[in-house]
């Protein structure tokens, strides 16, 4: 029989809690954080000024399937294939629920 010792006992603990941390939904004030990182270049609340795009009230499947396609390289862009690599798909869901349930 192998012991294990008790720092790798401590990072499996740690990590069986990460792995249920990462398993449940997203909160709303978890959302709107990440939500905020976007208003630099398409506005507060989904609203950009003229030469980018609004989010506000955009059609969610489209939205994520957007935000997806950059995330693999399918859509050519000069930021965003780099931004949305830094979410999961989870996360870039609820984004896109996030700004498609907004007014435009």
């Amino acid at each position: 029989m192998k012991w294990i010792s008790m720092a790798q006992a401590s990072a499996l603990l740690a990590f069986a809690g990460w792995t249920q941390v990462q398993a449940q939904p997203m909160d709303a004030l978890q959302v709107r954080s990440l939500a905020a990182s976007c208003a630099a270049c398409h506005g507060t609340q989904g609203m950009a000024q003229s030469g980018m795009a609004s989010l506000a009230g955009m059609n969610k499947e489209a939205l994520l399937q957007t935000m997806l396609d950059f995330k693999a390289g399918k859509k050519p862009a000069t930021l965003m294939q780099q931004i949305a690599k830094g979410y999961s798909d989870e996360q870039l869901g609820a984004l896109a629920a996030y700004f498609s349930a907004l007014d435009k």
